[in-house]
C-alpha cells in the first residue's frame, strides 16, 4: 500500500515513512553473515599455526555463529506485532562480542598476533557498532565503537599501527551510520507530517467541491436576497454572510504550522475573501508565530463582522497586507458611512465591548498596536501594525 498524491507531488511507500530503519537494520544482519563467513575461514585457515587451543577457537567459532542467528532474527523485528527490543538486543550484542575478544590471550598464540593475526572475533566484532549506531544514533554508535576498540588493544595486548587504524575505522563506521540513522529518521517524520498535510488537503478539496455546489451557493443566495428585499431580511441575509466567510475558512483548513511553531499570516488572510471582501497579499509567505497569527486573523474577522453588522449588506471590504521593513501591516477598509465621533466610547459606556475586546484585545495579544481613521462618509480603517520578531 503507498500513499499516492497528485502528479508531482512526492510519492512515499508506508513502510518507507513508518519504518524507515529497516533498510539499515537489514544490512546490519548480512553484513554480520558475511563477516562470520570471512572469520570462519581466516580461522580454518590458521587453525593449526595460529592458535594454542584449536578446539578452543572452534567453540568460541560456533557460539558466534548460533549468535549470529539470535540477532539476525532479532534484529528483522522478531515475531509480528512483537515489541521493538533491538535496542537492548544491540547492546547485549555488544557485550557478547566483548566475550569474545576476550578469549583472544587463551587461544591465540602470541606470535601469531605479532606477525598481524586477527584476535578472536576480528571483523565479526565490528557488527555490534553498527548495530548501535541504528538502535542508538550517533552516540550508540560512539560509544560502541569506543568500546570494542578498548576491547581490542587489552585482548591482544599491544597498540600499534595496525590497532590504531582498526579503532580508526570503528570510530568512522559508528558516526556514519549513526549520523545517516538519525537523518533517515528526521526525514521519515518530515514525510509522515506531509502525507498527512496531503492526506487532509486531498479531503479539504473533495468537501469544498460538494459544499460550493450545495450550501455555499444557498448561503450566497440568501445573502443577495437579503440584501434585495431589506427590512427583517437584510439581517437574516447579513448572518448568511457571516456564516458563509466560516464555512469557507473551515474548509480551508488552520493552515499548516512548521516545525518552528511559525504560520503563514498571508495564506490565513487569503481565505477571507469573498464577493463583498477583497483580499491582496505579497505572493512570498509573510511568516509569523502562530500565535500571533491567529490573533491578527481574528482581529481582521471581527473587523470584517463590523463592516457587515454596521455598514450594510451592500457595503464592501478591502484587506491589505504588507511586508514592510521590520514590520507587517495589515488594513482592513470598508466604504461605509463610518464610526460617528464618540460612538465607541458611548458604546464602551454601555457595555458593549465587541470592538475593543474582540480588535484591540486581539492586536494587544499579538504585540501589535492598532489605529483607527473613519468619519462621517469617508468609511472605517483600521490598521494593525506587528513588529517582527528582534525589530
Amino acid at each position: 500500500m503507498s500513499i499516492r498524491p497528485r502528479r508531482g507531488a512526492l510519492s512515499v511507500s508506508i513502510d518507507d515513512v513508518e519504518h524507515p530503519l529497516e533498510p539499515f537494520w537489514r544490512g546490519v544482519i548480512a553484513y554480520r553473515l558475511l563477516t562470520l563467513v570471512t572469520v570462519a575461514g581466516v580461522t580454518l585457515y590458521h587453525l593449526r599455526t595460529g592458535y594454542e587451543r584449536p578446539l578452543g577457537a572452534l567453540a568460541v567459532l560456533g557460539a558466534m555463529a548460533v549468535w549470529t542467528a539470535v540477532t539476525s532474527w532479532g534484529y528483522l523485528g522478531g515475531l509480528p506485532g512483537a515489541p521493538d527490543r533491538r535496542g537492548g538486543l544491540a547492546v547485549a550484542d555488544l557485550a557478547v562480542c566483548v566475550a569474545v575478544m576476550a578469549t583472544t590471550p587463551w587461544i591465540v598464540t602470541t606470535a601469531h598476533l605479532d606477525d598481524g593475526g586477527p584476535g578472536m572475533g576480528s571483523i565479526w566484532t565490528s557488527g555490534a557498532v553498527l548495530a548501535c549506531a541504528v538502535a542508538h544514533r550517533i552516540r550508540g554508535g560512539l560509544a560502541a565503537a569506543l568500546v570494542v576498540s578498548a576491547a581490542l588493544v587489552l585482548s591482544k595486548e599491544r597498540f600499534g599501527v595496525l590497532e590504531l587504524g582498526d579503532i580508526q575505522l570503528l570510530v568512522l563506521a559508528g558516526l556514519t551510520v549513526g549520523f545517516a540513522a538519525h537523518v533517515l529518521e528526521r526525514t521519515a517524520a518530515r514525510l509522515r507530517r506531509l502525507a498527512a498535510e496531503q492526506a487532509a488537503t486531498a479531503e479539504r478539496e473533495r468537501l469544498t467541491r460538494a459544499v460550493h455546489d450545495g450550501v455555499l451557493q444557498v448561503l450566497a443566495h440568501v445573502q443577495r436576497r437579503g440584501a434585495e428585499l431589506g427590512g427583517g431580511a437584510t439581517e437574516l441575509g447579513v448572518l448568511a454572510g457571516e456564516q458563509e466567510t466560516a464555512l469557507r475558512a473551515l474548509l480551508s483548513g488552520p493552515g499548516t504550522t512548521d516545525a518552528s511553531g511559525r504560520r503563514d499570516l498571508a495564506a490565513a488572510l487569503r481565505i477571507l475573501a469573498s464577493d463583498r471582501v477583497t483580499v491582496a497579499a505579497p505572493a512570498h509567505p509573510v511568516e509569523l508565530g502562530a500565535g500571533v497569527v491567529d490573533e491578527v486573523e481574528g482581529a481582521v474577522r471581527a473587523a470584517l463582522a463590523n463592516v457587515a453588522l454596521h455598514a450594510g449588506p451592500a457595503a464592501r471590504a478591502w484587506v491589505l497586507l504588507e511586508d514592510v521593513p521590520g514590520a507587517v501591516e495589515v488594513s482592513v477598509r470598508d466604504d461605509g458611512p463610518g464610526i460617528p465621533d464618540g460612538r465607541l466610547a458611548e458604546a464602551q459606556a454601555q457595555g458593549r465591548m465587541g470592538v475593543a475586546r474582540s480588535i484591540r484585545g486581539r492586536v494587544a495579544d499579538a504585540g501589535g498596536t492598532l489605529t483607527l481613521d473613519t468619519g462621517p462618509d469617508t468609511g472605517t480603517e483600521w490598521v494593525i501594525r506587528i513588529p517582527r520578531e528582534g525589530s
